[in-house]
């Protein structure tokens, strides 16, 4: 090809191009909104959104720019799910009980009292609960995907001790999901409010316990100046993940790449979570008890087995009343079941075995 004839060739070309790829970028360009259900700025579980759309919005270069909204920006912590259904925002964050009154099945999904631990859930979803979760949000017509994980939780803030389960009855206690389900076959009146109103409500009498989620987020929230008795384990949530949800039509209006991006971020969002909670807890819960004077308390194993009694039979009768609940139970039971064998001699074995007696390389400051 002689040089005029290739310069000419080259130009068309690198012309030709330029009005594909151009004007493609340009018109696929989408503004979404996402709408999460915890108070704007709040630590760990306000800022994952936020590290979520960030991710998102540089991953796909431009291409889908989120802006994140906290409960009570567009709407109240509760009508989150609804304004993602209706179209007021493309996608949402919050945590699958919060939803239950709509599909009775998603109340199993974010952990069930006494039940898996952290790696237990995460590769629960990975050997089919996924799709199992899926199959629930399906009927909210929205795409459902893990966005954070607390770990393991703490039993509550109380104004009294609680000695036996007898304790628990007739007090007002916010905990939400199964395990509030389950206080409540014991006698306790559970008050459902989202986190902005509960230290108010502590303050006011409106409520005489509450369950948040651990330490750092707890003290956050400054539940310490409301309550004197912080209770553990937290059986109600041994981990409790955090839902990303996507209205359905947009969703699958997005192109495979678009996709993709979303679901790393949100696998990145639910490291997010875990982790941050895993680093800060322990130095919170000193603050909380060398410095604030909050008195640590552990349930008594006689209130834990009366506890775990009553959500055993909660579980069996919620789960009888609907064909998806049941099916999505027998699954992380069976899971469950499985797993517990082996976590007994592998994670509680070294725990068990990191608490001996023994001399160790001490840190010291």
């Amino acid at each position: 090809m002689k040089r005029r004839q290739f310069i000419t060739s080259a130009g068309i070309a690198a012309t030709g191009a330029a009005a594909l790829a151009t004007p493609a970028i340009a018109q696929d360009v989408r503004q979404w909104r996402l709408l999460h259900a915890y108070p704007k700025g709040y630590p760990i579980y306000g800022t994952a959104p936020v590290m979520f759309a960030d991710f998102v919005t540089k991953a796909s270069g431009g291409r889908l720019n989120v802006q994140v909204f906290g409960a009570g920006e567009v709407v109240p912590a509760f009508e989150t799910m609804d304004a993602v259904r209706g179209g007021t925002a493309q996608m949402g964050f919050g945590t699958s009980y919060f939803w239950k009154g709509k599909v009775p099945a998603l109340q199993f999904i974010p952990g069930l009292p006494f039940g898996m631990t952290v790696q237990e859930q995460n590769a629960w979803f990975s050997s089919g609960g996924l799709e199992l979760a899926q199959k629930a949000y399906d009927q909210l017509n929205v795409k459902f995907l893990v966005a954070g994980n607390s770990g393991p939780q703490m039993g509550g803030w109380f104004n009294k001790e609680i000695g036996s389960a007898s304790d628990l009855a007739g007090i007002k206690m916010r905990m939400p999901g199964l395990g509030g389900e389950t206080l409540s076959v014991l006698g306790t009146t559970i008050v459902n409010l989202p986190g902005g109103e509960l230290l108010p409500s502590m303050q006011s009498g409106a409520i005489d316990a509450v369950e948040w989620i651990g330490p750092y987020l707890d003290m956050a929230f400054g539940f310490q100046k409301v309550a004197d008795y912080y209770y553990y384990p937290g059986w109600q949530e041994p981990s409790g993940i955090n839902d990303l949800f996507i209205n359905m039509n947009e969703w699958n209006a997005l192109p495979e790449d678009l996709q993709q991006i979303i679901a790393a971020g949100a696998e990145l969002a639910n490291s997010y979570v875990l982790n941050e909670l895993t680093s800060k807890n322990p130095e919170a819960l000193r603050v909380l008890v060398e410095e604030n004077g909050v008195q640590l308390k552990r349930f008594s194993d006689d209130t834990l087995i009366e506890i775990g009694n009553a959500a055993g039979t909660l579980l069996n009768d919620l789960a009888s009343d609907d064909p998806l609940s049941r099916e999505i139970l027998d699954s992380i039971l069976s899971f469950r079941a499985n797993a517990l064998g082996y976590t007994d001699i592998s994670t509680q074995a070294v725990l068990e075995a990191r608490a001996l007696d023994y001399k160790y390389a001490a840190y010291t400051k």
